[in-house]
């Protein structure tokens, strides 16, 4: 029996394509460990996404192919993940506790974004990842009744706060601290400032993932947030009606001049499917999202239908990711935090902690 190489397997492996990373795990430097001993393999692979939900399918087609090789007896594959740091903009203090800092914007209102970003926070902890969400939206605050959480934060040490716990998720808001119905009449400069407290002042635990739901629009806080908070990358919410493109586009080319990198774009109130007969209509225009996309030339994450649930559920502080986690809804939530994982663990690591501070002393 002829013996099994490196070659072959690494051949075989080639093959399989991930859907999230859109290119084979060799390529991708996804698999760590090849060991071959007479007939028997085994193989370690580390994914730089959150994968709970896709691990053992992955990991038996895997196993699957390397069987097919000649002289394969048996096949042992183990699959896993481990979320690293990220570059972000130069001259940005990093913030305590925090490996990854994705900004979900639009350019403008009422297109589901605030819906979006803590489904998508939900999704990538469903996965298995430490995520928090800091809503970063100081005049309307609306994370609090989304997760249905009304506690004050608590503080330990009389400087920092304490993140809010809500299925999973670390989360802070200005909704925490003030009543629901206070209006917040600032002027700009004390809206940035809140924000940046609000973010340095948490005690984040140990986050692959913060997410920041930003108000809409491209003002003082969007402009805070370039120029003071290492963002990893950002998402686009958008709908395909014109009007919302049009203010996407802006939000879109606001982050590239400030060199922060766009992950993608996600089509909220994609298609409407009638409760009562099934029909499909696409009331906002259909495809817009995926033109502009291509236009841009980023990613395309994903498309979610307009949908009674989604707002009934987040009304009721239960979002759809764990109101009704097997869903399809859900599902497309879970694929698009996959994709927003993924396409984020391809981009230029940080590696500024992996080395020591250098003293020079008198001597």
């Amino acid at each position: 029996m002829a013996e099994v190489s490196q070659l072959q397997v690494e051949t075989a492996l080639k093959e399989i394509i991930d859907p999230y990373l859109e290119q084979d795990l060799v390529s991708a430097k996804a698999i760590k460990a090849i060991k071959i001993d007479g007939p028997r393999v085994s193989i370690d692979v580390m994914l730089g996404y959150p994968a709970n939900g896709i691990k053992d399918a992955l990991a038996a087609r895997l196993r699957d192919k390397v069987m097919s090789i000649s002289g394969v007896q048996d096949a042992t594959v183990t699959v896993g993940f481990k979320i690293v740091t990220h570059g972000v903009q130069k001259g940005v203090k990093p913030i305590p506790g925090v490996k990854n800092i994705i900004a979900v914007a639009s350019g403008k209102g009422g297109v589901g974004k605030s819906t979006t970003a803590v489904n998508l926070a939900l999704a990538l902890s469903a996965d298995g990842a430490q995520v928090g969400i800091l809503d970063a939206d100081i005049y309307g605050p609306s994370q609090p009744r989304m997760l249905g959480a009304d506690a004050k934060p608590e503080s330990k040490d009389g400087r920092t706060m304490e993140p809010v716990m809500s299925y999973h998720l670390q989360s802070m808001s200005i909704g925490y601290l003030i009543d629901e119905e206070t209006p917040m009449i600032w002027r700009g400069p004390m809206v940035t400032q809140a924000l940046e407290q609000l973010l340095r002042d948490t005690s984040w635990k140990d986050l692959d993932y913060l997410i920041v739901d930003l108000p809409p629009g491209t003002g003082d806080i969007q402009l805070t947030l370039a120029q003071k908070v290492p963002v990893t990358g950002a998402v686009i919410v958008t709908t395909p009606q014109d009007i919302a493109l049009l203010d996407a586009r802006k939000g879109l080319k606001m982050f590239e001049k400030v060199e922060i990198p766009v992950i993608g774009i996600i089509e909220n109130m994609s298609t409407h499917i009638c409760s009562k007969c099934g029909h499909e209509e696409h009331i906002f225009g259909a495809g817009g999202g995926l033109r502009m996309a291509e236009q841009y030339d980023v990613d395309f994450l994903g498309a979610l239908p307009l949908d009674l649930r989604i707002r009934e559920d987040t009304d009721g502080g239960r979002p759809t990711v764990v109101a009704d986690p097997d869903g399809r809804v859900a599902e497309i939530y879970r694929e698009i935090g996959r994709r927003v994982g993924a396409r984020l663990s391809l981009m230029k690591k940080d590696f500024t902690g992996s080395f020591p501070n250098i003293v020079i002393q008198n001597t």
